[in-house]
């Protein structure tokens, strides 16, 4: 792992830059070390690994930590951040760079290099709130059962099959090795499924679903839940409801959390971590 210190003022960041973001748009890279260091005392990390950029996160002393990367690098680091306890002590910066930004864009993040890295310097703190898992899990978006297809973002498609190329393998050498499994095929017909919120129940077993949906608010600690019921005839009214705790029981169901599909599991919870993300987004 490469680390660069320059100095310029009294704030002191350490820059964590995905191999992925360097890869795929290193002249925004460039802008955004460029712009830092003018405005900040700054220490450049370039981890190659898992081990490498959880190691940099881990040993950031009091700088400020700043990730450079697309969406699976800001969910890497809060996964990291909350598995070493210490997101509640942690203001985390990132400026988005690389082919799959849905995610930072949700959170209200500017996706120009210089833009993003301004709001580093002189944005302001966020709380937001997260859903964890019973298995350890972190998702700051919405949650989707079953795992429909979403449309590739437009600025992957265009980084073309070089970069596909590209970023596929410096995923595989990012993501820690798991033991094979069957390939994900959605399930034909209706999903059966219990949702409880809160220990009361939604939608039990007997009621076949279209989709469910789990969604962190922007504060106050509560999740907002939609389940659709299979319409027969006239289109069937969505339940709503809002909890801490959301309960879901099923037959090997899968769900997409962010930018990737988990499971399949029987039965998985979720709660709400109120505030438990400390963002920097601009003022």
């Amino acid at each position: 792992m490469a680390e660069v210190a320059t100095s310029a003022t009294s704030d002191q960041l350490l820059v964590v830059i995905d191999p992925v973001a360097r890869q795929t748009d290193g002249e925004s890279v460039r802008i955004v070390k460029d712009v830092l260091s003018a405005g900040a005392v700054t220490k450049v990390c370039l981890p190659e690994g898992p081990e490498e950029f959880a190691r940099a996160l881990a040993r950031r002393g009091s700088r400020r930590p700043v990730v450079v990367g697309d969406d699976r690098a800001l969910i890497r680091a809060v996964v990291q951040l909350h598995r070493q306890r210490d997101l509640a002590h942690c203001v985390l910066s990132v400026v988005p760079v690389g082919p799959v930004l849905g995610v930072a864009r949700a959170l209200g993040l500017p996706t120009g290099a210089v833009a993003a890295s301004r709001a580093v310097l002189d944005g302001a703190e966020r709380r937001l709130d997260l859903l964890v898992d019973d298995s350890d899990g972190v998702v700051l978006g919405t949650l989707r059962i079953p795992p429909l297809s979403v449309p590739e973002p437009a600025e992957a498609a265009e980084a073309g099959r070089h970069w596909l190329r590209t970023y596929q393998s410096l995923v595989r050498t990012l993501v820690p090795a798991r033991p094979a499994r069957e390939p994900f095929v959605p399930a034909p017909g209706p999903a059966h499924l219990r949702v409880e919120v809160d220990g009361v129940t939604l939608v039990d077993l007997d009621q076949p679903l279209e989709a469910v949906s789990v969604t962190p608010g922007s504060g106050g600690g509560l999740a907002t839940v939609e389940v659709r019921p299979l319409s027969v005839g006239a289109e069937a009214s969505p339940l709503l409801a809002s909890g801490r705790t959301v309960t879901v029981t099923g037959a090997d169901f899968r769900y997409r959390a962010d930018t990737g599909v988990a499971g399949p599991v029987r039965r998985r919870t979720w709660v709400v971590r109120e505030g438990a993300l400390r963002l920097t987004v601009p003022r």
